[in-house]
């Protein structure tokens, strides 16, 4: 914006910052993708007010559950290497595991993008992302909002939250009710640090392993980069865990994000405490190299970060071998990690 202007003379909105042009061509851009989330349940297209979504036959006690989310911090990554379809991806498959933990499966997805600077192509690929992921899911892309907001984030940065809807039948609903002491805790691995910890691990990369995004990173068997490592993309665990979502054994799930398994575990168990083997979690390189060059103890990291491990399975002790088979023949490799114990609703940690 030129300072200097007259007073007299008239300012557009452009001057302040806003490009209303720029979020029109990001959209166009992203119909396409969008769209071709759409069922026969929708009924509406896109750029209306709101979304339509017919809910007619859903269920005969149709319980909806809906929740929001962002993907915090991993966004400084992607804007600092120009890479923008994977968080997309992130933020989808974290809406769609906390609906699942509650029994629910997804029905329709919305977005919201801010962004300091407007710039259509970025915001375009993060749209296509969402929406490949919720295609991949059966999910609806049933709306969003894109808002460019100068001086409320800078220039070349951006946030991302979503909010997923979906839908369960109230007796089968997943609320902790049927938790019992001796039940058996089964984990599914994390692929990285899904959407969580991001703060603490780009402390460690810059300031204690001194890396650029582009340099490798430590250890990693497929010689990655660090930004490769610290993107890949949160794991969705709706395929191998909705034909389990009826069985009577199994009695709980629990998404771990955000406080670790300490801080998600004991949510999801009714009033009960766990008993965990965090030697029975596989290490993931990623966090033995974050919590070795950051010096960082391992009660703190266990509350960080995920540390290996992103969904955990509460199921009766009878069923658990029959758990175990059905998820390895959808390709998971579930591992024992632990029991659900009488007393306060908190983890304790048996190694």
């Amino acid at each position: 914006m030129d300072d200097d202007r007259p007073a007299s003379e008239a300012l557009r909105y452009a001057d302040a910052g806003v490009d209303i042009a720029a979020a029109e061509r990001a959209l166009d851009e992203a119909k396409d993708a969008i769209r071709a989330t759409f069922t026969d349940r929708v009924l509406a297209d896109v750029g209306s007010f709101g979304g339509l979504f017919r809910a007619d036959g859903l269920g005969e006690e149709p319980v909806l559950v809906a929740t929001a989310d962002g993907v915090g911090t991993k966004v400084r990554i992607a804007s600092a290497v120009g890479r923008f379809d994977t968080v997309g991806r992130d933020l989808v498959h974290h809406c769609i595991d906390d609906a699942l933990v509650q029994g629910a499966r997804p029905l329709f997805f919305l977005d919201y993008v801010g962004v300091g600077r407007l710039v259509p192509e970025h915001v375009a690929e993060v749209i296509r992302g969402l929406a490949a992921a919720c295609r991949d899911h059966g999910v609806v892309l049933l709306g969003g909002e894109t808002a460019e907001m100068p001086g409320v984030y800078p220039d070349d940065e951006f946030d991302l939250v979503g909010t997923l809807v979906g839908v369960v039948e109230r007796a089968h609903v997943l609320d902790g009710s049927r938790v019992r002491p001796g039940d058996v805790l089964l984990g599914l691995a994390s692929s990285g640090l899904h959407t969580n910890g991001y703060s603490l691990a780009r402390r460690i990369v810059s300031e204690r392993l001194g890396l650029d995004w582009n340099d490798p990173f430590p250890n990693d068997p497929a010689g990655r980069s660090v930004a490769e490592v610290l993107l890949e993309p949160h794991r969705c665990y709706l395929e191998p865990l909705e034909p389990l979502l009826r069985e009577p054994w199994l009695h709980a799930l629990a998404h771990v994000t955000g406080g670790g398994v300490p801080g998600n575990l004991p949510r999801a168990l009714g009033g009960h405490g766990a008993r965990v083997s965090r030697s029975a979690v596989p290490e993931l390189p990623v966090f033995r190299e974050l919590v070795r060059a950051g010096a960082v103890e391992r009660d703190e990291a266990w509350r960080a970060f995920n540390m290996g491990v992103g969904m955990i399975a509460v199921v009766a002790p009878e069923a658990a071998d029959d758990a175990v088979a059905r998820l390895r023949r959808t390709g998971e490799d579930p591992f024992v990690m632990g029991e659900v114990v009488a007393g306060d609703p908190v983890v304790s940690w048996l190694d």
